[in-house]
């Protein structure tokens, strides 16, 4: 990313690739990204949420399309299975794919033009499993960190989530601007977990992106580190982004 440059970050619940008519169509996802053409990508929901947890859009489909490639956290959800003996068999066995895209739900997705200098996946803290992905990003020659997240239901513990998120930021090695990226379950404009973005991020004014069918809540974000320029922000509302998930995507276009 040069001076002169902007890139486009988008974040998309894709809700297991399951779509407002019930049925899952991974191929819809992938299509609706085409449209958007963003240069990263933070996914809520990418994996599924039972069994072995494995990739709401498959690797393969993925690999196929051509267009992105998932950042890979070398992270597995524990199984009871795995425990078992034996029991790391089963999928070969079963001949099935269960390997997840993210961790907890969370991917990120990056076109081949960007670089990939370090990632890592973060636990949160919550009572049900909740989890976070960090991708430290080279664009050009400019570096910038990305984080995927999914925030609980529970206000008071979506502050906690995200005080955790912005710790483990603080505790990077590399100093480089942060965008954080996902579903934050957070109805209100400017209060809540909200709050504790201030003073140095800004939120980009993408508008409402839920229900997809009717979209009246701005429940995804996009917060931008305030040493990026936030140029332009919106939802998705193509035809096909309306069937694909009950989330419409949202998307940002930044520069230096």
């Amino acid at each position: 990313m040069t001076v002169e440059s902007s890139i486009t970050v988008a974040s998309y619940n894709v809700r297991k690739a399951i779509g407002t008519d019930r049925r899952r169509n991974p191929q819809r996802v992938l299509d609706v990204l085409h449209e958007m053409d963003a240069d990263i990508v933070a996914l809520q929901e990418a994996d599924k949420r039972f069994g072995g947890r494995g990739a709401a859009v498959p690797h393969e489909l993925i690999d196929d399309h051509g267009t992105y490639r998932p950042v890979f956290f070398g992270v597995k959800h524990r199984r009871v299975l795995d425990r078992m003996p034996g029991g790391k068999h089963v999928d070969a066995l079963l001949k099935i794919n269960t390997r997840n895209m993210g961790w907890h739900g969370n991917a990120i997705l990056v076109k081949q033009h960007v670089g990939v200098l370090d990632c890592a996946a973060l636990e949160l803290p919550t009572f049900e499993p909740r989890g976070a992905v960090l991708a430290e990003l080279l664009i050009g020659e400019r570096p910038v960190r990305v984080i995927g997240m999914h925030l609980d239901l529970s206000g008071m513990w979506r502050r906690r989530q995200i005080r955790a998120i912005l710790e483990a930021v603080a505790k990077r090695p590399q100093k480089m601007p942060t965008i954080l990226m996902g579903d934050t379950n957070e109805w209100r404009e400017a209060a809540g977990c909200l709050r504790d973005f201030e003073p140095h991020f800004h939120i980009a004014p993408t508008g409402p992106s839920f229900h997809s069918r009717h979209p009246v809540a701005a429940l995804d974000r996009i917060i931008v580190d305030k040493e990026l320029r936030i140029d332009a922000a919106g939802v998705h509302m193509s035809p096909s982004a309306r069937r694909a998930s009950d989330h419409l995507p949202i998307w940002a276009r930044l520069s230096p």
